[in-house]
């Protein structure tokens, strides 16, 4: 959290130094191929992910600002274009993970889709909920389709599906896909954070909803079922540390059922602990 506190006042410009930003926010790590048709093109720290399809890309998250580069050069690297992009996706508005978008899409010439709920901190730059780390704003980006929940987005033959998982912002939206790896069908789910990371869950005046939001995320969840999860910040499943021991014989490194109820249970416990304390209990 710490680390968090000192990124965002980065940012803001109160009292901290880019120095603080984590290193590996905009490391560049190599690309690679992680299930089915779905590839690693983040950097160290901050996931973004390509889905192959017949008809073109489509781009999960994009990182950090500066990691545009980074990002292109990984696509590239595994021998596509930028123009084969041809939608841009997102979990969540937040700096880290969304900076890059308006850099990619511009660059991509791909349409950008938000769930309703982000849409506005999307076209703004700004996210509406209170934090206890202010505000840290982010490059606009035009929305050019708004997803329903549950309604697939299709493209090339690939499906993936919006699952909203509102909470961390209030537009935080998880993305679930089948895809077959070596003959064996897998559920792939690429989840937004479902952790409290600094959001205010008393009175939060810029996100009312909040606490019954990941009240109904933490139920919804239990309710799927996911052989791989891919998040956001890579560490969390220890993304890069599976493919390196998949590429090393274990042929299952990112299958992981019990994985996805590990990390409701524990986003959960935290989420009551941090909603006593406010509540002073």
């Amino acid at each position: 959290m710490r680390r968090l506190l000192l990124c965002a006042a980065a940012f803001l410009g109160i009292g901290a130094s880019p120095s603080d930003i984590p290193a590996e926010w905009a490391r560049p790590t190599r690309p690679f191929h992680v299930v089915g048709p779905i590839y690693y093109v983040g950097t160290e720290g901050i996931a973004a992910y390509l889905v192959q399809t017949r008809a073109g890309l489509v781009l999960i998250d994009g990182g950090i600002e500066e990691a545009v580069p980074a990002v292109e050069r990984s696509i590239a690297e595994l021998g596509f274009r930028l123009k084969d992009v041809k939608l841009i996706l997102a979990t969540h508005a937040h700096y880290d993970h969304v900076a890059a978008i308006a850099g990619l899409k511009r660059d991509t010439g791909a349409a950008f889709l938000s769930s309703p709920g982000d849409r506005r901190a999307y076209e703004t730059g700004t996210p509406p909920s209170e934090t206890n780390y202010g505000v840290i704003r982010f490059p606009a980006v035009k929305v050019d389709r708004v997803v329903a929940d549950g309604r697939p987005v299709t493209l090339g033959g690939v499906s993936l599906t919006p699952v909203f998982t509102y909470g961390h912002t209030p537009g935080c939206t998880s993305w679930s896909l089948r895809v077959t790896d070596v003959e064996k069908p897998l559920d792939v789910l690429v989840l937004c954070s479902i952790t409290v990371a600094g959001n205010k869950l008393v009175g939060n005046k810029g996100y009312p909803g909040i606490v019954g939001d990941y009240r109904r995320t933490f139920a919804k969840l239990r309710r799927v079922r996911a052989d791989v999860v891919l998040p956001g910040h890579s560490d969390t499943t220890d993304v890069i540390g599976r493919a390196r021991r998949r590429d090393v014989g274990e042929a299952n490194a990112f299958v992981d059922p019990a994985l996805l109820p590990r990390l409701v249970d524990e986003a959960e416990t935290a989420f009551n602990a941090t909603l006593k304390k406010e509540q002073g209990q």
